[in-house]
């Protein structure tokens, strides 16, 4: 068996419809939107609506981790549009209808922080399966999936039409992950909570990491934990007792799907 695993896709459409190029099935762990794309300014969301130079300036912004500048400056920028709401719907809508026409493999998909889950529905074709919170069997293996990221802080609401994420408390992600009871491989968007694993060493800061993933691999041992979100990760492998943790990868810029054989 031979399945492709791949994560943060991040509007890559031309790489995503050869992800699943000579394999048995492709997994996709999330984050299929392209918001703000760091690496070319004109690009994402947020660059075809504002323009490069004020997504540099926001870039420059998150990079200096100065919080309160980046909700501020974030939030005259949606006050400038008349339906902020609209504008966002029709590119994500715009995006979501190329990324899942890419998927021409059969395809396991869970969502990312950065998508919008109940969109998803709309765009599967009959070859893509929504998984989240499921368990599913691939060549005798049986393959768990959680979505989302974790929402930690509380962050004051803002004006209707910017993007939220997708993120679950920390007890609901605790009661999916647990809901999946044994599996062999177990699929996320975000990482087990393994300092190693979720410090990104380009953004110079920590992700979030899920202990509820770590407590399942230290005492159920699946043989894989795979997962994405941290894009230049410490360590993108490592083993934790007896399953191997990977990092598949940031595909938007790798464009290199994980191979998983057996």
């Amino acid at each position: 068996m031979r399945v492709h695993v791949v994560s943060d896709v991040h509007g890559n459409v031309d790489a995503l419809a050869r992800a699943g190029d000579g394999a048995d099935a492709l997994v996709v762990l999330g984050d299929l939107i392209d918001f703000v794309d760091y690496h070319d300014h004109s690009g994402g969301i947020l660059g075809a609506i504002f323009g490069p130079e004020k997504v540099a300036t926001f870039a420059r912004l998150r990079r200096e981790h100065r919080a309160a500048e980046i909700v501020e400056y974030a939030t005259s920028l949606w006050a400038s549009l008349t339906d902020p709401a609209g504008v966002v719907e029709e590119a994500v809508r715009e995006q979501y209808s190329k990324l899942f026409a890419a998927m021409t493999a059969p395809t396991y998909a869970t969502p990312g922080n950065v998508d919008t889950p109940a969109l998803w529905p709309e765009y599967a074709g009959e070859n893509v399966r929504i998984v989240d919170g499921e368990v599913v069997e691939l060549g005798g293996l049986r393959f768990g999936f959680v979505g989302g990221g974790l929402r930690i802080v509380t962050v004051r609401r803002r004006r209707p039409g910017v993007f939220r994420p997708y993120l679950r408390t920390s007890a609901e992600f605790t009661a999916a992950v647990e809901a999946l009871g044994p599996v062999d491989v177990v699929c996320s968007h975000i990482p087990p909570d393994v300092p190693e694993l979720t410090y990104d060493v380009v953004a110079r800061r920590s992700e979030y990491g899920s202990a509820a993933l770590l407590e399942l691999i230290r005492t159920r041992g699946p043989r894989w934990s795979l997962f994405g979100h941290v894009h230049q990760p410490l360590a993108p492998r490592m083993r934790v007792g007896r399953t191997e943790c990977v990092n598949v990868g940031h595909f938007q810029r790798t464009e290199r799907p994980y191979v998983l054989r057996w």
